[in-house]
């Protein structure tokens, strides 16, 4: 079925036959007096602007560009970009041995509580770290790890006893 309406026969008669009696033609009346129309108000949509008040952006400004830093082609002045002779280049801060002493702080608490838990989780995080630095020491980084994951096995294993026994007493 159509949502349209079924046209009238051109005889007047309708589509069963009945007749019908004709509509009257729709008018639109304007407003009344009474009815003002506000200066500025809304504009339809899609009606034509009379014109641009706004710029899209703001000013540009037209000033020449000025360029500094090294020329790629001259090559006597390369020596200028590159970091002095006597300075020192090495990093000296560790990370591994500050992960290693982590690690067996939180196996030693791992022993005895549950607690320790957020230090060998840091203990982890910096051993691997110390892992990923070419300038760290592998041996103690990979002993920082083992030990660091051997303490999260020993608290989450205190964690869950814990818990069991507290379901035991509720």
């Amino acid at each position: 079925m159509s949502d349209v309406p079924r046209s009238p026969r051109p005889d007047g008669s309708g589509v069963d036959g009945a007749s019908r009696p004709a509509l009257p033609n729709p008018s639109i009346e304007g407003p009344s007096g009474e009815v003002e129309h506000p200066a500025g108000s809304a504009r339809i949509p899609g009606a034509r602007r009379d014109g641009y008040t706004k710029l899209p952006t703001g000013p540009v400004g037209i000033e020449p560009v000025n360029v500094s830093g090294p020329v790629a082609d001259d090559v006597a002045h390369d020596a200028d970009w590159e970091p002095a002779t006597g300075a020192s280049a090495v990093d000296d801060t560790r990370l591994a041995p500050w992960a290693l002493m982590a690690a067996i702080v939180a196996l030693a608490a791992s022993f005895f509580v549950g607690w320790g838990i957020p230090i060998a989780v840091v203990a982890v995080i910096a051993s691997i770290m110390s892992l990923r630095r070419p300038v760290e020491s592998r041996a103690i980084a990979r002993w920082a790890l083992v030990l660091g994951l051997c303490a999260t096995v020993y608290s989450l294993g205190w964690l869950v006893w814990a818990g069991m026994q507290f379901e035991r007493l509720g």
